[in-house]
């Protein structure tokens, strides 16, 4: 198994254009999002990724919004995503388009966007499935050095597991885009086996607090100690009288 310093390095798209069938993505990646952007508010908006800084998110209550990637076009910041120049806690929405794909540590990414999220920010990231038709032709060698097949593809099981160790809610999670050479990737297919998409898209919050609570064990030790102590007091009167 390669590590982190030895497999070789991915190089990203820099736009959605670079990528076969890239505008039926973001289109339908739009589509999508165009139902959770009433639900963020704040008053900072995180687009981090060249693919992420095109598309189109003017459907966002928040109104400041800041494009950051390390080289590329239509930025407004230019910085490294392993070390985002931003404060801790200083944004409320972090939108994440396929960046964790084209990432060699993508749970260094993750930590630092967790880094920069305010307390109950919002945590929008898509990436491509390899439970998919592109998952199928990853596995072959004609295609595998080509895009998006060259890409890194996660389940959405394993990015809602990275999500859950550090602690955030899943308000949205779906697949789409079942055909990725057609407008709409195949309508009826996306609507009957959505777990076939190329495309996985997830939509979380990040908590402080534990999402499953605990009961406290205090309360039930003492009370078994107590009981404890009444029945060897009666026996002890027992053993007294006879």
């Amino acid at each position: 198994m390669q590590s982190a310093h030895t497999r070789k390095k991915i190089i990203a798209p820099s736009s959605w254009e670079d990528i076969p069938c890239g505008e039926y993505y973001r289109v339908a990646l739009e589509e999508h999002l165009q139902v959770c952007w009433g639900k963020l508010y704040g008053f900072h908006l995180l687009k981090l990724g060249n693919l992420s800084a095109e598309l189109d998110t003017s459907a966002c209550p928040i109104s400041h919004q800041v494009n950051v990637a390390e080289v590329g076009e239509n930025l407004h910041v230019q910085g490294d995503n392993y070390q985002l120049p931003f404060a801790h806690k200083s944004v409320d929405a972090c939108l994440i388009a396929h960046t964790l794909a084209y990432a060699e540590d993508p749970h260094r990414i993750l930590r630092e966007v967790d880094r920069v999220l305010i307390d109950d920010g919002w945590l929008v990231l898509s990436c491509f499935n390899p439970l998919s038709l592109l998952g199928v032709g990853k596995m072959m060698p004609f295609f595998r050095k080509r895009q998006p097949y060259a890409s890194r593809m996660f389940t959405q099981m394993r990015l809602l597991d990275w999500l859950g160790l550090l602690n955030y809610e899943v308000m949205v999670k779906n697949c789409f885009q079942v055909l990725p050479w057609c407008p709409k990737g195949g309508k009826m297919l996306s609507t009957h086996l959505p777990a076939l998409g190329c495309m996985t898209m997830i939509v979380a919050r990040k908590r402080t607090l534990p999402l499953t609570p605990t009961t406290k064990k205090v309360p039930a030790r003492r009370q078994a100690i107590q009981h404890a102590v009444g029945a060897s007091s009666k026996s002890y009167r027992k053993d007294h009288k006879k």
